[in-house]
């Protein structure tokens, strides 16, 4: 009955004077039954009784990964997913989660939430949730079994250092992750706003958060769009509206439907038309938030800094399904004010199992902001003002991946109550040998020197060919050489790797705006920016004006 209704739609969709709306029609349908037939045989003569529901959504995600990554179902099971990502909030506990080896851990409970209350904290690795191990599980199946409806109680049992296992009861609770991680004044006139996404709340929150700053006495303001993967088109509309003036063209789409083809533009009077303005983006920064740091820069309305965005230039829209689910469709591309479109990967021209390849160089093209400045399509948002970042070294690079810091500061917490404000802790001498304690009584971290490695693959070259004896003398001078003296090395990266331990050690007390005001220090970005909005000539130059 189900396959006939829908058919019965499809027949209804398709023009029936179009060869080619028959083709297609014809391909539909024939797909439709044999999908129909595998389910009805499989429910008749399958050895175990097959899990339908499950299979279908199986189904139903590999079919939709053929087309793009945003294209996307969700099942009535999901709609916490759905809601987290249409208007930042979901109900669960309030923290993030991440796994580490076999566990997964919280790696920082939201302030104020319902895990912060109730006395879980970083660290802390989950054993089980109402008595179900969570011992090997992903993090997103641990995701699920912590959110649910607001009201409901849980029992998280946790492993923590020093303490061992404990349980403890978490009532969930309506979360709504906040739109601005921080919002500040850096100096006596610049102000700084960090957006994280754009739900069905970020006007409000950015429009609120300056207007607030401007009683401050913010004179020009830092937009930060770091590491936001976007969200709704509209809200990042009306946030360009508070610096452009009325009547002007933001962003337009394009799709295969000519419905889908609009154009929007600011309809109202901008709160702060003339504020000079930066706006940060790095690699992780896409869709609204390319929307909105594309137009600006297409206007010439604000300086574009960091590094290369995203490319996503996709539009999807959300449609209802039956009992409870939702699709979420690519429908269109989008385009920036001066006609480019940002999309960096072309996923419309590959073949099933086959990556999607970025846009050609030969199909890129130039186009002119306002002011004449040249921009391109097809790569994103490349900022005016690109900033190099410092590298970190491989000790310090193996010390953050492998959760040696984060183990640092779940202990350095457990025996501290409190630290001083973030704009001046300072981890001294004392601390970082404690640290270096820490590292060197870890007999799960392995530290090799890069040339101790390339070594190692010599002598193995060198055994392959027959060489082994002839160089074995040498080969252990070298190597008493390259050797890692790790406590010495560790002495030697003090000042590169204090700070992302600074850091750690600020989230276990003052949370992400404690984070945010630490960094500011350091952040080569934004003291670009500041740069930027002193030296008014050289802001006016880059901008043409």
């Amino acid at each position: 009955m189900a396959i006939r209704i829908v058919l019965f739609f499809l027949l209804l969709s398709l023009n029936p004077l179009s060869s080619l709306g028959q083709s297609r029609g014809f391909e539909i349908l024939k797909n439709l039954e044999l999908m129909d037939q595998v389910h009805e045989y499989l429910d008749l003569y399958y050895v175990d009784e097959p899990a339908t529901g499950y299979i279908s959504k199986v189904a139903i995600d590999e079919m939709l990964k053929e087309l793009d990554p945003y294209t996307v179902f969700y099942h009535e099971s999901n709609m916490e997913d759905y809601r987290l990502m249409s208007t930042g909030q979901y109900g669960g506990i309030g923290a993030l989660i991440r796994k580490m080896k076999e566990y997964t851990c919280i790696v920082q409970p939201y302030e104020n939430s319902p895990a912060h209350k109730s006395g879980l904290r970083a660290g802390d690795k989950i054993l089980s949730i109402d008595g179900v191990s969570m011992i090997g599980k992903s993090s997103d199946d641990v995701s699920s079994f912590l959110k649910g409806p607001r009201g409901t109680t849980i029992e998280v049992e946790i492993d923590r250092s020093f303490i061992g296992h404990k349980t403890f009861k978490v009532t969930r609770e309506e979360i709504k992750l906040p739109d601005l991680p921080y919002s500040g004044m850096l100096s006596q006139n610049i102000g700084y706003v960090k957006l994280s996404s754009f739900s069905q709340t970020a006007f409000n929150s950015v429009k609120q958060a300056f207007d607030k700053l401007k009683e401050q006495g913010m004179e020009t303001a830092i937009l930060d769009l770091r590491d936001n993967g976007g969200g709704l088109l509209i809200e990042a509309i009306k946030i360009v509206n508070l610096f452009i003036p009325k009547g002007q063209l933001i962003v337009s789409t394009k799709g295969r439907l000519k419905e889908e083809n609009r154009a929007y533009k600011t309809i109202e009077k901008p709160a702060f038309p003339d504020m000079r303005l930066v706006v940060l983006i790095n690699e992780r920064s896409a869709s609204a938030s390319e929307i909105v740091a594309g137009s600006l820069q297409d206007l010439d309305r604000a300086i574009v800094v960091g590094g290369q965005s995203y490319g996503k230039g996709l539009v999807q829209r959300t449609y209802d399904l039956k009992y409870g689910s939702k699709l979420k469709l690519t429908i269109s591309k989008y385009y920036t004010p001066s006609g480019r479109c940002v999309q960096r990967l072309e996923y419309y021209e590959k073949g099933a199992k086959d990556k999607p390849a970025e846009i050609s160089d030969t199909l890129l093209t130039k186009f002119k902001t306002k002011n004449g400045r040249d921009v391109i399509d097809g790569r994103g948002i490349f900022p005016d003002v690109e900033i190099e970042q410092e590298n970190l070294g491989r000790l310090s690079s193996l010390l953050l991946m492998e959760d040696i810091i984060f183990d640092f500061a779940t202990d350095f917490a457990t025996n501290r109550d409190s630290i001083v404000d973030p704009e001046v802790f300072k981890l001294n001498d004392d601390d970082y040998q404690t640290f270096i304690a820490f590292v060197l009584k870890n007999d799960q971290f392995s530290y090799k020197t890069a040339s101790e490695i390339k070594l190692k693959e010599l002598k193995e070259v060198a055994h392959e060919e027959g060489y082994s004896e002839v160089i074995q003398s040498s080969y252990k001078d070298i190597e008493r050489l390259v050797s890692a003296n790790l406590e010495k090395e560790l002495v030697s990266i003090q000042p590169e790797i204090s700070r992302w331990i600074e850091s750690e050690i600020i989230s276990r007390y003052y949370f992400q705006s404690g984070v945010s005001r630490h960094s500011f220090r350091f952040d080569l970005d934004v003291l670009k920016a500041k740069e930027l909005l002193i030296n008014i000539d050289m802001y006016n130059n880059i901008l043409k004006l």
